[in-house]
């Protein structure tokens, strides 16, 4: 089975991660983060989706971290129908983090409009809290260590990254394939979280390393 990987983020910067998988006549995104940071990175945020977001079938987050997750609500908004797969603490987290990245960017649109420092008339925000809550609709919690089926020959598992409540390495098996994605990881020895999965086996691995 033919397997297609493109890097949309996260590739000379370390935010907007985003990874798109092509097999078995599905698209799935690993991650769906917000650039941050430099201006010229958030600009990329106002670009047409690297992806047209009604195309792909499915999301899998590793965590709530919204350059991990912050993209999703102007992903909907675009168009994205699927389902949102993580753990139930990284759901838990992102009813609090997107809601409140919408709130803080029509914060940030209000303050643009009243000091009249943004060039745009009027300054608008990426998206509001409102886009944030019905994207929220589209998540479905899986938990650790159990295989879930996207489609025939195409699956994933939850495996405990150790670095944020709910952080997790996607296993991603593809007719016979697998595929690590590492998201961010997490210190062995850590007195509040997990210890990070230890993975014997991988065919390809998918490493964030900065």
């Amino acid at each position: 089975m033919s397997v297609s990987l493109t890097f949309l983020g996260a590739v000379g910067t370390v935010t907007g991660s985003k990874y798109l998988i092509e097999a078995a006549n599905k698209k799935v995104l690993i991650d769906c983060g917000l650039f941050q940071g430099f201006k010229q990175l958030r600009l990329r945020n106002w670009s047409p989706p690297p992806v047209n977001p009604s195309s792909v079938d499915a999301v899998v987050l590793t965590h709530a971290h919204i350059d991990h997750s912050g993209y999703l609500p102007l992903f909907v908004k675009n168009g994205f129908r699927g389902k949102v797969y993580c753990t139930p603490p990284t759901r838990d987290l992102c009813r609090i983090l997107l809601t409140d990245s919408g709130h803080l960017h029509e914060r940030d649109a209000e303050f643009a409009n009243k000091h009249g420092f943004s060039k745009h008339r009027p300054a608008l925000p990426l998206y509001t809290e409102e886009d944030a809550k019905k994207s929220l609709k589209h998540f479905r919690a899986v938990e650790f260590g159990h295989t879930f089926e996207l489609e025939h020959d195409l699956a994933f598992r939850f495996l405990p990254a150790g670095h944020i409540l709910g952080a997790a390495c996607v296993s991603l098996s593809v007719g016979g394939t697998s595929i690590l994605f590492s998201g961010d990881l997490g210190r062995s020895g850590s007195l509040t979280m997990p210890e990070p999965a230890t993975v014997k086996q991988a065919d390809y691995q998918i490493v964030e390393s900065t």
